[in-house]
């Protein structure tokens, strides 16, 4: 019997998401023409594509950032409820008001379903230990979700230091032992140190999206090979995962 593949990171773009000026280098990487986009991108596009890859079920994530939703909250979590069988959808926030970003996502979790918050510390230019995350955590907990971020560096144009593991999210894990973190991008160039938070703390998670398997540093492979088998997610980052 085949195994359900589960990819942990997924979009599905708008064109107005994939033409944001941040986004030139990955464009760039993935030889993506501004020109080619199409005035709109169907739900078949993103289903489609997880078809042909074999992947029978993925989170698909909103974005929030300083300049407000770049993926709504609502539009994802419409998205996942008119294909539930393969969708689950993630929920995003404004970092910089807490007090308004803790109430939407319990309405995203209570309200639209939504399963986990994520939050691209790059993209906010504040590391994970910054008090802003504070109140996110702890609501992560009391909703019993996980709190998933991109660690490494930033592949758009902007600072790569938030995506550092440690001290950043290692002050994370030990102040919210409870806390489920999953750590998207795999950390590099900072692989090893990410593999070191997932060895010491049982709550803390790496996944392997935006680096297809021949990109995988050698000390990543051998950690799923051994140790690491079960502290590992499979993720793509679909459609802007590097070649």
């Amino acid at each position: 019997m085949t195994a359900d593949v589960i990819d942990a990171w997924i979009q599905h773009p708008t064109p107005g998401f994939l033409r944001d000026p941040m986004f030139a280098s990955l464009r760039r990487w993935r030889s993506m023409s501004l020109d080619a986009l199409p005035e709109s991108i169907p739900d078949a596009f993103t289903l489609g594509a997880l078809e042909d890859a074999g992947v029978s079920h993925a989170l698909i994530t909103a974005w929030w950032g300083p300049q407000g939703p770049l993926l709504s909250n609502d539009e994802v979590a419409a998205m996942a409820r008119r294909h539930p069988n393969t969708l689950t959808a993630i929920a995003s926030v404004d970092l910089l008001h807490p007090r308004e970003a803790v109430r939407e996502l319990r309405r995203c979790v209570n309200e639209l379903g939504m399963r986990a918050l994520r939050v691209l510390p790059w993209l906010w230019g504040l590391a994970p230990d910054d008090r802003h995350y504070y109140p996110l955590y702890v609501a992560c907990i009391e909703l019993g979700i996980p709190f998933c971020l991109q660690v490494g560096h930033a592949g758009p144009l902007k600072p790569s230091e938030p995506g550092r593991p440690i001290p950043y999210l290692d002050q994370v894990a030990a102040t919210f032992p409870e806390l489920t973190i999953v750590g998207g991008h795999i950390g590099y160039p900072w692989t090893t140190e990410m593999i070191s938070l997932t060895t010491k703390y049982p709550n803390v998670y790496l996944d392997t999206s935006a680096y297809k398997p021949s990109r995988y540093p050698e000390e990543l492979v051998r950690y799923m090979r051994g140790h690491g088998r079960k502290k590992v997610l499979f993720g793509s980052n679909h459609p802007i995962g590097r070649k």
